[in-house]
Parts: C-alpha cells; sequence; structure tokens
C-alpha cells in the first residue's frame, strides 16, 4: 500500500461506530422529505431536516420543476460565465433582488460555494477576514484558502468584536462575516449591533441567512429583516435547500460588487449552473413564502410549543431562538448511540459531534417544520425523554 493510501486506511472511526451499531449517517430514505419518512420499511417521524417551511414535497413546486424540464432539459451543460445562463435563471436572480431590496443577485450551484468562493475572491493579502467563532463550515472552508489576514470574535460577543475591529488599521478593507441563526445551536447573531460596529469601524457585513430565510422576519426576509436592518447589511448570503425546498445558493449585494464577483469567483466561473428545474423549484417556493404567511405562523407555533415541552422537562436547551433546538448530551458516543435508540423508537433525529461543535457540546439536533403537528411533536418529546433518561443524562 502507497503511504497516501496506508494513511487514510487508518481512519477507522466509521467502522467503529458500525461493529457497534450506533453509525448514524447516509441512512437511504426512500420517501419524500416530509414530517414522517420511509426508511427501509419502517416510518420515521422526521426532526432531523431543514425543510422549515415543509415546502419539499408541494404539488404546485413539483409541477413547477417538471415543467422546467420539459422546456429547459435536465441540466444546463456548463456554468453562468459561458453557456450556463437561462432566462429563468435571470429571473431569480431579479426576484430575489427585489425580495431583500439588494441591487443584484448571483446563483451558485451550492450554498457551501457561495460561502467558499465569496471570501477568498472580495479579499485580498492586505484585508482582513473576521469571524464568529462558531460560524458554518462553509464560511472556515472560505477562511482557510483567503489570503487576507483571519481574526476570530467570541461568539456572538461585541464586546470582543469591537476588540478585533480596532486592531485593524482604519483604511484597511475589513469584512466581517456571522450566520444570522446558527445551524447547530438555533441562537441568533445581533445584527443590529454587527451593523452599528461595522459602520463604526468601516468594515463590510456579511450575513449567512440559510437558516434564517422563511423563519425570520417579513415573508421570511431573515435575521437582517428580523432587526430591521436589512438595508445596512451589504451582502446577504442564502441557500435553496432549506426553506426555499430545492439545493443552490446565492449573495446578495450592491451592484458592484456583483459586478466584480461574477467575474472573479473561481467556483462561479468553473461549475455548471444550478439545474433548471432547482431554479424552477426556487421561484415556485419563494411565490408561496410570500403569500402563505400561514406556514411560518405554523412553524413558530410549533416551536415555541416544543421549547415550552423540552424545558419543563428539564433538558437544557441554550441559547436557541429559532426552530432548531438543540438537546445537549456532552457526550459523543452517547450522542450516538440515543440517535441509534430514537430511530429505533420512531424519531429520526440528527447528532451533532466535533468538529460541527466542540468535545463538549455534543448534542441532538431537533429541527420543526411548519407541517409537524402538535401530536407529532408530543411523540417525539416523549420519546427523547425516555431514552434521554434510560442514559442517565437527565
Amino acid at each position: 500500500m502507497k503511504p497516501l493510501q496506508s494513511k487514510l486506511a487508518r481512519y477507522t472511526a466509521p467502522q467503529e461506530a458500525k461493529a457497534k451499531g450506533i453509525y448514524p449517517y447516509f441512512t437511504p430514505i426512500s420517501s419524500e422529505q416530509n414530517t414522517e419518512v420511509l426508511v427501509g420499511d419502517k416510518r420515521v417521524l422526521m426532526f432531523g431536516s431543514n425543510s422549515y417551511l415543509g415546502l419539499t414535497n408541494h404539488p404546485k413546486i413539483k409541477e413547477a420543476a417538471k415543467a422546467a424540464i420539459d422546456k429547459y432539459g435536465t441540466g444546463c451543460a456548463g456554468s453562468p460565465f459561458l453557456n450556463g445562463t437561462l432566462d429563468i435563471h435571470i429571473e431569480l436572480q431579479d426576484a430575489l433582488a427585489d425580495f431583500l431590496g439588494k441591487d443584484g443577485v448571483m446563483l451558485f450551484s451550492a450554498g457551501f460555494q457561495a460561502n467558499s468562493g465569496t471570501i477568498p475572491c472580495v479579499l485580498g493579502r492586505n484585508d482582513y477576514l473576521i469571524y464568529d467563532e462558531l460560524d458554518h463550515a462553509s464560511i472556515m472552508e472560505g477562511k482557510l484558502i483567503t489570503y487576507a489576514t483571519t481574526l476570530k470574535y467570541k461568539h456572538c460577543n461585541m464586546e470582543d468584536l469591537e476588540r478585533v475591529l480596532q486592531k485593524c488599521p482604519v483604511e484597511a478593507s475589513k469584512l466581517v462575516v456571522t450566520d444570522g441563526v446558527f445551524s447547530m445551536e438555533g441562537d441568533v447573531a445581533p445584527i443590529d449591533k454587527l451593523v452599528e460596529l461595522c459602520d463604526k469601524y468601516q468594515a463590510t457585513l456579511m450575513v449567512d441567512e440559510a437558516h434564517g430565510l422563511g423563519v425570520f422576519g417579513r415573508e421570511g426576509r431573515g435575521t437582517c429583516d428580523h432587526y430591521d436592518r436589512l438595508p445596512n447589511v451589504e451582502m446577504i448570503m442564502g441557500t435553496f435547500s432549506k426553506s426555499l425546498a430545492s439545493v443552490g445558493g446565492f449573495i446578495a449585494a450592491d451592484k458592484e460588487t456583483i459586478n466584480y464577483m461574477k467575474h472573479s469567483v473561481r467556483p462561479y466561473i468553473f461549475t455548471a449552473s444550478i439545474p433548471p428545474s432547482a431554479t424552477a423549484s426556487v421561484l415556485a417556493a419563494l411565490h408561496i413564502m410570500r403569500t402563505e404567511p400561514e406556514r411560518n405562523r405554523s412553524l413558530w407555533d410549533n416551536t415555541n410549543y416544543a421549547m415550552k415541552a423540552f424545558k419543563d422537562l428539564g433538558f437544557e436547551i441554550g441559547h436557541t431562538k429559532s426552530p432548531i433546538i438543540p438537546l445537549f448530551v456532552r457526550n459523543a458516543e452517547k450522542t450516538f448511540v440515543l440517535t441509534h435508540m430514537l430511530f429505533e423508537e420512531g424519531v429520526f433525529v440528527t447528532p451533532v459531534i466535533p468538529p460541527a461543535v466542540p468535545s463538549e457540546d455534543t448534542l441532538i439536533r431537533f429541527a420543526l417544520m411548519a407541517t409537524h403537528t402538535h401530536q407529532q411533536i408530543d411523540f417525539a418529546v416523549e420519546k427523547i425523554f425516555k431514552c434521554f433518561k434510560q442514559l442517565e443524562i437527565l
């Protein structure tokens, strides 16, 4: 065996978890992403999804996807830069720009690319990237490949952010990047205070709204709108794989920034465009999100109902203010065991272990959809309480 293969072969953590019967990943689901899914011949309640508005199986969205395939085919066979821009892409860009009140939008084939491609593109050797220590992995990926000086501030700690900003030269280009909703813990960045500090120190603010769109703000415009600061945030990143029921991502910004990025972001220039079916799905989902506010109300009703149930039973749920409810376990192996036990009890949840969170903060991620019923939530909470007690976590 060659040295590289020999090194990789020493990674045996998945095999060890499989041998214990607690391996939780790559579970093959054979049904639509709904509040109940089919795994093999077993039906389980889905509380591990990011489909916050429950739109992935909406008939109008499926119809739009099918019609797009009939008109455009299944793919674009090229990047947006060359032959891969369709009129439906322009329609979606314009719709998102109007929705967020920005000059322009550029679409990415994956949300991860939007962050990891944008950060190293807009920053150079004499610039500064300033990021929250719990930012998403896609932001961290951009940090790894940027030539800029990278500075970290403590999670949602504005005093520490100001300390970091004071280190940077006044005339230097500075980009502060934060999640709007932090995807594992469910807490929300203080956008109003971030805007204030960025204005004070002449830093550009970029907010990742992957888990905020559809959840917060008017018609689901996100956390920046929730804090009434949407016009003051220069760059908005979002994804289509959560509330918007598809796949892909985008950056919304002023026309000069978008113009530069469209001609400079390597993952954008060298990756095939988002498929027409996915594009049509997002357009349909965006329309539903804006015209059916009852979905957002139902999501928050379910969120508040579940939060109260967990708090009343003594669960540790951190500082979440969103439909993402972290149930802290603080032990990686027990987190895997819990996931397996709950699946056997008919509840699908996701384990969160390092590097997604620090080793002392392992947790079960419980996520709500607008389409869950209180009866389903009650069933899940009962089973989770039972399993936590059996493992002596509560």
